[in-house]
């Protein structure tokens, strides 16, 4: 069971049903101090009672070490003799949680203790991290705090093992509220108390055969595999056939010569600067050292890691391509299923996870986060953020997926939180409020980290809102500025608009853009107007909606647009994959943007200034009679949505929001396409706030009259001829593509199976039947010398490799 305020703030739990009084990591994160118990609140009538805690821990063995280990050490369920308590630290907070249990969190109600009982286990607990239960401990000198802090993470080698505000090692106890334990500091800084005390796994040594030995905190295992952070802070992986021994160490990881090494002065120091450790201070943190130190320069540079997938897209540039040719068409058909990995919960995965340094970072269903090992799909940590507030006409429960940056990964929630979490160890670090999701609001898209900002977009194109691009500080959450798809009065654009109908345009941006560094420049795709589908309730051609802008990352400020879909009136949202390249056009090389529109044309602009190059359809359309010397389409009258209604293609869209993928030595562009007939019709419109707002028809669609084709295409992406065409038998816009240097393309198929294609002529080489629908794009990643493929599926996330290419590295 895990206690818990139901007030929504950080929660970074391993999915056990099991008592976690205090997870301290989380309640540090969420920067919260203690309560002041109100007037009214019972008093523990044992806080001065010595003898109260040794019956409390009796009580505390026979009821409650089932989960968390003798000592409340940890096993099972987290170590409670931290000190720290995620939901409340004050005796009548304790005492209030035990009792009344948190059902939503799986922790049953402890009513029928009695309430003498009770309270000996809050003393019980209270004495495993510091003497008197109320003590108050008396202003540290600030000048003694400095030199303790210089002391903690200098000479006194503290933070080799312990971190405080995101500073230092993930080895030990996060330290970031340590104050509350009063007068039990200095025992504390001596490693009096035996067990360990960091609730991140248990402490062993691994030795291997040659007779190296690792220290270190155990992070997952199973029969084979075994994962250990160790002293350096560095996770590493080792195979169990290949050690000797793994012993626990019942000490754990703590020195025991801190007397010696630092003198009386100076221990005094360091116990100043803990008790001034309150709670969890972001302002101050900076990045954590180790595993997942993706830095902003990594990612610029992140072609020259292909055996990582660090972004949405792979790279800034949106490619979707893979670099890693160990799997080719020749072997292909050896491909194995290497692991699966649950991510449950009540929606398909369509998120596209990341991979840094053999960590692979993956939302599953809304609220959720995961570390997963990328070798042995074995989970590192689990995050979960219940929605605090849910909107009755929510729509779409998905999240695509994270960023990350400097040891933190980058999530965001269906309620429009911003949330960070701690790379190493799934603490979360902050958490901001983007929208109101009772204005039909939400967040399924993935942060795109530039430079040192995390960029985010919102959902809201079939709901009666605005919206917007917001970038925030990865440090701390503070916004850095904002970007409205849809201007107010006074703004250019507003002519676009008729009457006050950009009060509730729409123009979501929930897809992860793109961004050139040597441009500085980041682009993004902007989606329908609102309503949807009732051109006349908003007359004009809606910027910025249905376009791809062109922004400067340090500002917020427009630098060039261009739109896709005028006044669009049939929910073609152009949210889709923006790719840069670098191209020979008519003998000249322009720096080009691609993009494959739900409007059935692909585009390429020049990328420097939005001008329009050319544009081609890559599915039947009924819609477009060519374009101007500008590059605006000219649209047919006969196209536009009626209250009869009348067919029109494409239907709902020739592509969607999975992922293409771009070769950028052949120029070839493949993409999954649907080309059928669809119903251009709209209703009368029913504006509410926080509703539906689309103007959808509701009279019957007749029987298309014209056989739909669907499938993967690969396209020229200088004249935008069909290569070729692999046929699929069921229609739907979930596929995503995944090119790969070695020549075969792998794509995720709605019917359940993952193929792979020759990426030359489209020949099908391999297939594996999930059994479940697809959502999601697969990726490509390395380790150790081998290639692999992962994909979710369903609630799945598979990785495939080739059988026995290349020894696995024992470390």
């Amino acid at each position: 069971m895990r206690i818990g305020r139901e007030d929504g703030r950080g929660r970074a739990g391993r999915g056990l049903l099991t008592l976690s009084l205090a997870i301290g990591a989380v309640f540090a994160a969420t920067g919260a101090g203690l309560a002041q118990a109100p007037a009214d609140t019972p008093t523990n009538p044992f806080a001065a009672d010595p003898a109260a805690a040794e019956a409390g821990r009796a009580v505390f063995e026979s009821t409650c070490a089932a989960c968390h280990g003798p000592g409340a050490s940890g096993g099972r369920g987290p170590a409670l003799n931290t000190g720290r308590f995620a939901h409340g630290g004050q005796d009548y907070e304790i005492f209030h949680t035990i009792q009344e249990g948190v059902p939503s969190a799986g922790m049953p109600s402890f009513k029928a203790l009695p309430t003498q009982d009770v309270w000996r286990v809050v003393s019980y607990l209270r004495s495993l991290s510091g003497g008197a239960t109320a003590a108050v401990a008396a202003p540290a000198d600030p000048a003694a705090v400095a030199r303790g802090e210089k002391i903690f993470f200098g000479a006194g080698q503290c933070a080799s093992c312990h971190e405080v505000n995101g500073r230092g090692r993930a080895v030990a106890a996060d330290l970031s509220n340590i104050g509350p334990a009063g007068g039990s500091l200095r025992d504390r800084v001596l490693h009096k108390a035996a067990p360990p005390r960091s609730g991140l796994g248990r402490a062993v040594e691994v030795r291997q055969k040659d007779g190296a030995a690792v220290q270190g905190l155990v992070r997952a295992e199973d029969a084979f595999n075994l994962l250990v952070m160790a002293r350096d802070g560095e996770l590493r992986r080792y195979d169990r056939r290949a050690l000797t021994s793994v012993r626990t160490l019942p000490e754990g990881l703590a020195p025991r010569d801190v007397a010696e090494r630092l003198k009386p002065a100076e221990l005094d120091d360091v116990v100043a600067y803990l008790s001034s450790q309150k709670g969890r201070s972001v302002s101050g943190a900076i990045a954590p050292s180790g595993t997942s130190g993706l830095s902003a320069k990594r990612l610029v540079a992140g072609r020259a890691e292909p055996q990582n997938w660090p972004t949405y897209w792979g790279d800034y540039q949106g490619r979707h391509f893979s670099e890693l040719s160990q799997i080719t068409p020749r072997n292909v058909a050896g491909l194995q299923a290497r692991w699966a990995a649950p991510l449950p919960g009540g929606s398909p995965v369509q998120a596209t996870p990341i991979v840094v340094d053999g960590v692979i970072y993956v939302s599953g269903p809304p609220g959720d986060l995961y570390a997963i090992d990328a070798r042995s799909g074995l989970q590192i940590w689990a995050f979960k953020r219940k929605q605090d507030v849910t909107n009755p006409y929510q729509i779409n429960p998905a999240n695509r997926g994270v960023a990350v940056l400097d040891g933190r990964v980058f999530m965001t929630t269906l309620d429009n939180l911003l949330i960070a979490v701690d790379a190493r160890t799934g603490r979360e670090l902050w958490e901001r409020r983007v929208a109101d999701t009772l204005q039909g609001y939400e967040m399924t898209g993935a942060p795109l980290a530039v430079g040192d900002k995390i960029v985010v977009g919102i959902g809201c194109g079939e709901f009666a809102a605005r919206g917007f691009l917001e970038a925030y500080s990865p440090v701390d959450g503070r916004k850095l500025w904002h970007f409205e798809t849809i201007p107010k009065p006074g703004e250019p654009g507003i002519e676009t608009w008729a009457g006050e109908s950009w009060k509730h345009g729409g123009g979501g941006t929930w897809l992860t853009g793109s961004y050139d560094p040597a441009l500085r420049t980041l682009y993004w795709a902007v989606g329908n107007p609102a309503p949807s589908f009732n051109p006349q309730v908003r007359k004009g051609d809606n910027l910025y909606t249905n376009s791809v802008i062109a922004l400067d990352p340090d500002t917020g400020k427009l630098k060039w647009w261009y739109q896709f879909t005028p006044n669009d009136s049939h929910d073609w949202d152009s949210v889709q994959d923006l790719v840069l390249a670098d191209r020979v056009i008519d003998g000249k090389p322009r720096k080009v943007l691609l993009h494959a529109d739900r409007n059935g044309f692909f585009y390429v602009l020049d990328r420097t200034d939005g001008s329009f190059i050319s544009a081609k359809p890559f599915t039947r359309q009924t819609w477009n009679n060519g374009f101007d010397p500008k590059g605006r389409p000219i649209v047919r009258p006969d196209s536009i949505s009626t209250p009869q209604g009348h067919p029109v293609f494409p239907a709902v869209g020739g592509t969607n929001f999975q992922a293409p993928s771009y070769d950028d030595r052949t120029g070839a562009f493949y993409l999954a396409f649907l080309d059928a007939e669809g119903f251009a019709a709209f209703g009368p419109p029913k504006l509410e706030p926080g509703k539906l707002y689309t103007s959808a028809s509701r009279q019957p669609r007749p029987t298309p009259a014209v056989e739909p084709i669907f499938g993967i295409r690969a396209l020229d992406s200088g004249t935008g001829k069909v290569l070729w065409t692999f046929p699929t038998t069921r229609g739907a816009l979930a596929p995503g593509v995944l090119g790969t240097r070695g020549g075969v393309l792998f794509a995720s198929t709605a019917d359940g199976s993952l193929v792979g294609l020759d990426m030359a002529s489209g020949a099908p080489l391999w297939t594996f039947r999930t059994g479940v629908t697809m959502s999601a794009s697969p990726i490509s990643y390395a380790l150790d010398g081998q290639q692999y493929v992962a994909v979710a599926a369903g609630n799945m996330l598979y990785s495939f490799a080739l059988p026995d290419l290349a020894k696995e590295t024992r470390r």
